[in-house]
């Protein structure tokens, strides 16, 4: 199977589960997919895998995950309703951050599952999904508006920051805002439609 004929979900993890260069491969228990609907309007990206996740397979299952939940239900949405998908695809020890390298390693791995999803809207859960796309903006600044670009290699052109809801679960003004945040999801969604429907 070469890169070229990777045109579904299923081909393309194998692939790169077989040839992605992640050093964490070596630590983490196995690789964890991006899960949900393959024809989704939204995928939202995270980080890394925690431990609960390296253990099943499945990406925001642990306690970020269960709020998660919480908040897609508060705009009537379900898991699969949505796509969700990590950064890098193997846990780092201990929970740390991602390396700026294994972030690399995993790169076309993630852009190629967006391009295959082709996604109205990518929602960065956290500011190292956000930084990996826009290197240059805050968290703090950024969460809650959407930005619109053109970025080379990606389908998509419309994106939502919002915090990390692990962020948030230890931190109850972050936990207000992020849930506000959320709100926002579907009236960027209709936004989207009414300038494609122009366009």
């Amino acid at each position: 199977m070469s890169e070229s004929t990777l045109n579904n979900l299923e081909d393309l993890n194998k692939y790169w589960q077989e040839n992605c260069t992640c050093e964490l491969k070596n630590t983490a228990t196995r690789a964890v997919f991006g899960n949900g609907n393959n024809k989704a309007e939204i995928v939202f990206i995270g980080e890394a895998p925690g431990k609960k996740e390296d253990e099943t397979g499945i990406p925001f299952v642990g306690a970020a995950g269960k709020f998660l939940d919480e908040m897609l239900e508060s705009i009537k949405m379900t898991r699969p309703n949505i796509y969700i998908t990590n950064i890098v695809k193997y846990r780092p020890r201990n929970n740390r951050d991602p390396e700026p390298k294994e972030k690399e390693a995993c790169k076309e791995w993630l852009h190629q599952e967006l391009n295959l999803i082709s996604p109205k809207l990518i929602v960065f859960l956290g500011r190292h999904s956000m930084n990996h796309f826009f290197p240059d903006l805050k968290i703090s600044n950024a969460h809650g508006k959407l930005v619109i670009k053109n970025i080379p290699g990606i389908n998509t052109k419309y994106f939502l920051p919002l915090y990390h809801p692990a962020a948030a679960l230890y931190n109850g003004g972050l936990r207000e805002e992020l849930m506000n945040d959320f709100k926002k999801i579907p009236i960027a969604l209709k936004k989207i439609e009414e300038k494609i429907k122009i366009s």
